[in-house]
């Protein structure tokens, strides 16, 4: 299994600060490369198909960046996070509420999922001996330990009684960047979201947010003149326009061609990957 205990000097250091900081831990694994921030990542186990889009989108603008996605292991959002970082290539640390020996991580049907975390160079932590096996108690005594390590805690969906107010509300205590995607008027899932952004939680859209949350430096992107070359009349239009994000409706607003073509222009744009949507607006690739 090749577990270890985690020197403290290991700790990020902000663990340290918490109140009642675990007195121990244990890891299997590698922790992230020095100077790599780390983004909690919470929310329902019974994501939703916004949520689930959501926090794929969010973490796949974040490739390339010296980030490390901390989230539970557990089903619905928490695995959501991992596979994400996974596919972006990403370093992620689980976080179960058990120990980590095979016999007791769960959910079982995530266990496959921890041995690819494993496999790619990330790690599992706990604060528990190796075959403790998780009770109720141990999620919230678990989620002290995300918010804790984390320079961010992103919060892609929470209902009225989900476990996840309780990291947001920790992430408060500890004074770390709180950040929330927002959802329809009316939507249960956008609970938390909606009262931590009335709180002053900052409203995430977009990935260069989670960057700017981050203290992270967004590169420049380069505008291959190559693109504008191949493009036609309305399709160069239609990437003039997307200099900045915009919606259908504002591309069609900026343009005086005829609609039937700027809408084909934005089809074909997107199959080739040259834009992309996201969270309603179109932007460059």
């Amino acid at each position: 299994m090749n577990m270890r205990t985690l020197a403290r000097e290991e700790w990020p250091v902000s663990l340290h600060e918490i109140p009642g900081p675990p007195k121990q831990l244990w890891i299997r694994g590698m922790m992230p490369k020095e100077k790599t921030k780390l983004l909690a990542v919470v929310g329902s186990r019974a994501l939703s198909n916004y949520g689930k889009e959501a926090c794929e989108i969010l973490i796949a603008g974040l490739a390339g960046y010296p980030i490390s996605i901390i989230s539970g292991l557990a089903l619905g959002a928490d695995a959501c996070a991992h596979k994400a970082a996974l596919a972006t290539g990403l370093h992620t640390i689980a976080i179960p509420g058990s120990g980590l020996d095979d016999s007791v991580i769960g959910p079982k049907t995530n266990l496959g999922l921890a041995e690819n975390i494993l496999k790619a160079g990330g790690a599992l932590i706990s604060e528990h001996e190796s075959l403790h096996k998780a009770a109720p108690y141990d999620f919230p005594s678990r989620n002290r330990i995300m918010a804790g390590m984390a320079d961010a805690v992103l919060v892609i969906e929470a209902g009225a009684k989900s476990g996840t107010l309780i990291t947001a509300r920790l992430a408060v205590d500890y004074n770390r960047e709180l950040l929330v995607i927002p959802h329809r008027i009316g939507d249960p899932h956008g609970f938390g979201a909606h009262l931590f952004g009335r709180l002053g939680a900052t409203i995430v859209t977009e990935s260069s947010h989670i960057l700017e949350a981050l203290r992270i430096t967004p590169r420049e992107e380069k505008t291959s003149p190559d693109i504008q070359n191949n493009l036609t009349g309305a399709e160069l239009l239609v990437w003039h326009i997307l200099e900045k994000p915009k919606t259908r409706d504002e591309i069609l607003r900026h343009s005086s061609d005829n609609t039937a073509e700027i809408l084909t222009a934005i089809v074909t744009l997107e199959l080739r990957g040259i834009i992309h949507e996201s969270f309603g607006t179109w932007q460059r690739k």
